[in-house]
């Protein structure tokens, strides 16, 4: 899940940004199980027109990549028992190909077959009666899970291809950044340069505001039943996702278990990383990365996000116990990104 806090300044006019007072279109709804909140900036914009523009966007994708539509796309797929090669849209190879690689660079912390032990561990229909898994349900869940395994790519073709009938795909931890890009295309398309696109806590802002800065974006800190905010990102023509463990999650007899599962292991993360914020070039892989890093944990996601540049920043529960203490890391280009905005 992801927890961000978009603060927007107050929309005034400014001159250093238009030649007359800009037209300033919010627009919000429902749509990929959350909300979407949009900001676009410019010149004589319609609002009717952005709005409707911005709906067929969510559509269009919410019916490639929605594991919650049994006909989208990616639905239709995991239904199929099909080993063979299947033709599949542009849009969905493009995701599976950006999902392919932040599972290499992860050492397959990100897996988009993670569906037989997210159902297992109970991140869906659970109650509070319900079993913890043992070892023997783990290895058969396990067993199901690997996407460099399960799952070929031939992005030439335009095919995809499992190895194993039952293999399913699960894009939740990808296809909401990609659905923001998407909408943030469409922006673009209609010559909006200043805008900010959210769905779900996870974002992409482009340009400046009104007062001709960067949007400022608050990262929540990681506190259950409080909004209160740990730092403020100045973003600019970038991607931003936040992941954190510490609204979704379930406890038996005294242990708390994550919804954060790590696909290596087949079961939820131990360490103390409650929080994660990614900044990236897009919000797909912004998206992807977030929940990789709080899988990996701060250890060996800072190791990853030094050797593979990504802008990472961490909070975590502080060794010494106590309640509502937090240590934060970042990485250097995290720290080079915000220096440079």
């Amino acid at each position: 899940m992801r927890y961000l806090t978009a603060l927007t300044l107050s929309l005034l006019v400014s001159g250093c940004l238009f030649d007359k007072e800009p037209d300033v279109v919010r627009l919000s709804g429902d749509t990929m199980g959350t909300t979407f909140n949009i900001v676009a900036i410019g010149n004589d914009l319609d609002e009717t027109a952005l709005g409707t523009a911005v709906q067929d966007t969510l559509a269009r994708v919410n019916a490639k990549m929605s594991n919650w539509d049994p006909s989208s796309e990616v639905s239709t797929f995991s239904a199929s028992t099909d080993t063979g090669p299947i033709s599949i849209s542009d849009e969905f190879a493009l995701v599976i190909e950006a999902a392919n690689d932040v599972h290499a660079k992860s050492d397959g912390t990100f897996d988009v077959t993670l569906g037989p032990l997210i159902e297992l561990w109970g991140f869906g229909p659970r109650t509070p009666e319900d079993p913890v898994p043992d070892d023997a349900d783990i290895d058969a869940a396990l067993d199901a899970v690997g996407q460099a395994r399960l799952l070929k790519l031939d992005r030439e073709a335009g095919t995809l291809a499992k190895t194993d009938p039952a293999v399913g795909i699960n894009l939740s931890a990808i296809a909401k950044g990609y659905g923001i890009d998407a909408v943030a295309a469409t922006l673009q398309q209609a010559g909006i340069e200043n805008y900010m696109v959210e769905i779900g806590g996870d974002l992409v802002a482009k340009g400046e505001n009104d007062k001709g800065e960067a949007w400022r974006i608050g990262v929540e800190k990681p506190e259950t039943g409080t909004q209160n905010i740990q730092l403020i990102v100045p973003l600019n023509n970038l991607g931003m996702a936040t992941s954190g463990d510490y609204k979704n999650f379930f406890e038996q007899d005294g242990v708390r278990y994550s919804h954060i599962i790590d696909p290596t292991t087949g079961r939820p993360i131990t360490h103390r990383t409650t929080s994660v914020t990614v900044l990236a070039d897009n919000a797909m892989l912004a998206d992807a990365w977030a929940t990789a890093m709080l899988a990996l944990g701060q250890e060996r996601g800072l190791e990853l996000a030094e050797q593979h540049k990504l802008a990472v920043f961490f909070i975590s529960r502080d060794v010494t116990g106590e309640e509502d203490a937090y240590i934060t890391v970042q990485s250097s280009a995290f720290s080079d990104t915000l220096d440079a905005n």
